[in-house]
């Protein structure tokens, strides 16, 4: 065969450069030359019916299962309000609010309750100066750590903006300390209560597996029912001095504080690898 011929032939069967198809490879690889895969918040993932059942059997279980608890978790948290009040001398005593959802479901939140002490001159202006230097230090913070900076700054205008109320206006404060226990309590106890729900809506629809859903659902309300306890009886001392650190207490680390946690939880399932990652 002419080798003319030949070349002619060769040159034929090679394919024509897809640039396109190019790009479609490259952009998936890594620097080091491995895949990226996309991520599980960009991938489709189609409930299937067994899934959707077995979704909102979980968020009934949990729920109906949390709702018979009521009564005994209360009982706990009273129990733990009462040693804390006594381990710590606090001698505070334990207030009673009662609920009824239904004719079988009642529930009463104990929370400790605080005498409202107004601020006085000496934790005024040692509070102002305590402010009035964390703001100094956050300008010395290096410039890596500007998350933090913001974060402190934050809190300490918030406390700023309490300071200069009282000052003035000390004797209008609408708010009582026994009333905000009270309300960080049933705050936590109801936002532990829709935690199946908020997971039913955003996390049991991807395709991480029953046990794990269910899993991830029991370690969140288990960490906030210990943690709600001991987050009102710290408050509880704050308050008990005076009632200039409610404002910052409700704001920054009342039930933001809580979210948060819930938040966190949420974000270290989605960490988990799918079935379908496993699969692959």
């Amino acid at each position: 065969m002419d080798s003319s011929k030949s070349f002619e032939m060769n040159v034929s069967t090679v394919r024509p450069f897809d640039e396109r198809r190019l790009v479609d490879r490259t952009r998936v690889r890594g620097h080091r030359g491995g895949v990226i895969p996309t991520h599980r918040a960009l991938t489709k993932f189609a409930l299937q019916p067994l899934d959707l059942v077995m979704s909102v059997t979980l968020v009934v279980l949990f729920s109906l299962v949390w709702l018979i608890s009521l009564g005994w978790m209360c009982r706990f948290w009273r129990y733990l309000f009462a040693f804390g009040t006594n381990s710590l001398g606090l001698n505070l005593p334990i207030g009673l609010s009662g609920h009824q959802l239904t004719t079988y479901i009642h529930f009463i939140i104990p929370y400790p309750m605080v005498e409202d002490a107004a601020p006085d001159p000496g934790t005024w202006w040692t509070t102002t100066v305590i402010v009035l230097l964390l703001f100094g230090v956050s300008f010395l913070l290096p410039k890596k750590q500007v998350p933090l900076i913001y974060l402190l700054r934050l809190v300490l205008c918030i406390q700023a903006s309490a300071q200069v109320y009282f000052a003035f206006a000390a004797a209008r404060f609408p708010h009582t300390a026994d009333s905000y226990m009270e309300g960080l309590t049933r705050y936590g106890l109801f936002l532990i209560s829709f935690v199946p729900i908020l997971f039913g809506l955003t996390y049991y629809i991807f395709d991480f597996g029953l046990v794990r859903k269910a899993l991830l659902t029991f370690l969140t309300m288990s960490h906030l029912s210990l943690f709600v306890p001991f987050q009102v009886m710290l408050q509880a001392i704050l308050l008990r001095k005076s009632i200039l650190f409610m404002p910052g207490l409700y704001i920054v680390f009342g039930l933001p504080i809580d979210v948060l946690m819930l938040v966190c939880f949420y974000s270290w399932g989605m960490s988990w690898r799918s079935r379908t990652d496993r699969r692959a």
